[in-house]
């Protein structure tokens, strides 16, 4: 696990305490360390069904989580036993082993309830954990699936119609396994061998009939066909003999049952590979820090008394992470240009090189993490953020620039000084001596490399106060007739411009190739806006493609056993998942450009704070 130390035991994620959840923060901030993507699994089913012993072996342990050998539940609320994930490399596997459910002790069935509904919302694959048989009683102890619609909404309930809401529970919901324990009959159905998982869609057949009898036998059957979108079955022997199931957390490999173990490598192979990634309602993939806030807004939620909502938990952990990611990113720009910010005074070039290599290298850090930015807000922050940092950089190079100019000035006319002191300029020809020397240094202070790029500027500055100085010497040499003054004084004014020309050059170049880097990081980052973009397109068009593949399949299977009258039902949901997905395609175009156009006028505000910032400077220098 990334950023967090290997768990060698489980911890408590969800506390049920007199019939109330709450968080255990010590799992949330374990979670908070976890970067990487999780693939969650989480067992359900009635207390003393042996749910425990299952995680175990997930996790590769043959001890952690509490197996117990007496009718007391042992497992109270929700634990967790984050490990890493045995074939994904850079995945976390995350165990979450839930109390058991129908616990005479706890009186209130409710609370089952939402434990079940926590572990649909939190998990890609459920388990659901019995023994014996998949019998009517078997299901009808599976009630809670039936009970899901009133406990989980997609949409807010200001934005949904609930209009059959629950037939895309199957875009978002984990897939299902159904775990038989302690199974002692044949797999033969009307004389002929089935498999498991045919053993499991047998077992969830439907009645014909429209009476009370057939609806209320067909309603957990019918949700578990239509709310997830798979569905396995595995059955599994009794592990040992009755007198050793008391020790079975101690036995060791040797004492098990053979096929029980077969079963037991078959169904931990299956988790491995066919369990997916834990995503958003959107396809955003989850890592352990955002599972951490997800459990928060689920159990903050129902403590008070609402339903949990996907849309409003996406909007929320959107707005988290999405903050973070600003922050994460801005912090790749700073530090990365620490190493211009060293060299100072540099070149435009050079900052402008860094500045815009940087700030592509945030965008991206910015674009691993975030999701659901669809108004591009948190993106324009970022944005805005380098834009003033930037400045702010810019600014230090000026001053820096400046500072060694004029004390190289300073230096080189320091001889200089010392021979206007000692009046070597006030005698007859001082003034074509003190040109010649004036322009030695002006010479070899252009020679002088890494000046920055005020290297004209201050230049430019220096001369133009020493002109009263220039124009004394002039006036007093008494070589020089009057005639020779007024040519002198022209050359004085005309170099004067030229240097002025010189700066105003200097200033030019440096505005184009600013403008340039800009242009060029502006479409580097509407680039990885467009990537970004098109990637959340196709996780949400592979969320529907799942859904409507599921759809079709059990369509199929209805047609096949002559349930005509709810296979026209599912026509009709397929058909208005096909709409939804269309019009989604169609309105996402203009959704880019809505996406994309308010960043782009923000990109370019740089430019004009920084050409503001520089008359400022020209103001106070003149003061």
């Amino acid at each position: 696990m990334s950023n967090a130390r290997p768990m060698s035991s489980p911890i408590c994620l969800v506390e049920n305490v007199n019939g109330s959840l709450r968080v255990c923060k010590d799992a949330i901030e374990l979670l908070s360390r976890i970067k990487e993507p999780v693939v969650v699994v989480s067992v359900v089913g009635l207390y003393r069904t042996g749910k425990s012993y299952l995680m175990n072996r997930l996790a590769g342990q043959q001890s952690g989580f509490a197996l117990g050998n007496t009718i007391e539940s042992k497992t109270k609320g929700i634990w967790m036993w984050c490990v890493p994930h045995p074939y994904k490399e850079g995945h976390t596997l995350v165990l979450l082993d839930t109390e058991g459910l129908g616990d005479v002790d706890k009186g209130d069935s409710k609370n089952d309830g939402w434990i079940f509904s926590l572990a649909v919302l939190l998990s890609s694959t459920i388990v659901y954990n019995s023994r014996g048989t998949i019998d009517n009683n078997a299901i009808e102890n599976l009630h809670y699936v039936s009970e899901l619609a009133e406990q989980i909404k997609i949409r807010s309930p200001e934005a949904a119609d609930d209009e059959e809401e629950d037939s895309k529970f199957v875009l978002f919901f984990p897939s299902f396994i159904w775990v038989v324990r302690d199974f002692t009959l044949e797999l033969v159905i009307d004389g002929k061998k089935v498999t498991q998982d045919e053993y499991l869609e047998f077992a969830l057949q439907l009645k014909k009939g429209i009476n009370k009898k057939a609806n209320d036998y067909n309603l957990p059957r019918q949700c578990i066909r239509n709310y997830f979108p798979s569905r396995n079955c595995f059955v599994f022997p009794s592990p040992a003999s009755p007198e050793n199931m008391k020790r079975l957390e101690s036995l060791q490999e040797r004492d098990l049952v053979a096929e029980f173990l077969e079963v037991t490598g078959r169904f931990c192979d299956h988790i491995f590979h066919k369990s997916a990634v834990k995503t958003l309602k959107g396809g955003h993939r989850v890592t352990g820090k955002l599972l951490g806030h997800l459990v928060e807004i689920y159990v903050d939620t129902i403590g008070s008394g609402k339903v949990p909502c996907l849309d409003n938990a996406v909007v929320a952990l959107a707005s988290l992470e999405n903050q973070a990611a600003v922050q994460e990113a801005l912090i790749v720009y700073q530090s990365g240009m620490e190493g211009v910010k060293n060299k100072f005074p540099v070149n435009v070039d050079d900052i402008s090189t860094e500045h815009q290599k940087f700030s592509s290298l945030a965008t991206s850090e910015f674009m691993k993490r975030s999701f659901k930015d669809e108004k591009g807000e948190h993106l324009k922050e970022l944005v805005e953020n380098i834009d003033v940092h930037y400045i702010g950089l810019l600014k230090d190079n000026e001053m820096a620039s400046e500072r060694k100019c004029r004390d190289l000035l300073k230096n080189l006319f320091s001889d200089m000084n010392k021979r206007l002191q000692n009046g070597e300029y006030s005698q007859s020809g001082g003034y074509e001596l003190y040109c010649r020397d004036r322009d030695a240094i002006v010479e070899k202070y252009r020679r002088e490399p890494n000046k920055g790029v005020s290297a004209e500027a201050v230049l430019n500055e220096f001369l133009n106060e020493r002109g009263a100085e220039s124009n004394s010497i002039l006036h007093t040499d008494t070589k020089l007739t009057e005639n020779d003054r007024k040519i002198q004084e022209g050359k004085e004014k005309n170099a004067l411009l030229e240097q002025k020309c010189k700066e105003e050059e200097e200033k030019r170049i440096e505005s184009e190739r600013m403008a340039h880097a800009e242009n060029e990081r502006q479409k580097d980052r509407m680039r990885q806006m467009e990537e970004k973009f098109n990637e959340e397109k196709e996780q949400r068009q592979q969320e529907m493609d799942r859904a409507i593949e599921s759809k079709l399949k059990e369509q199929a299977e209805m047609l096949n056993k002559g349930f005509r009258e709810k296979a026209e039902f599912l026509d009709e949901e397929i058909n208005n998942l096909k709409k939804e997905k269309e019009e989604k395609e169609k309105s996402s175009g203009g959704f880019l450009k809505e996406y994309l156009l308010p960043i782009a006028g923000a990109v370019s505000e740089i430019l004009p704070s920084i050409l503001q910032y520089k008359v400022l400077m020209k103001g106070l220098k003149r003061k």
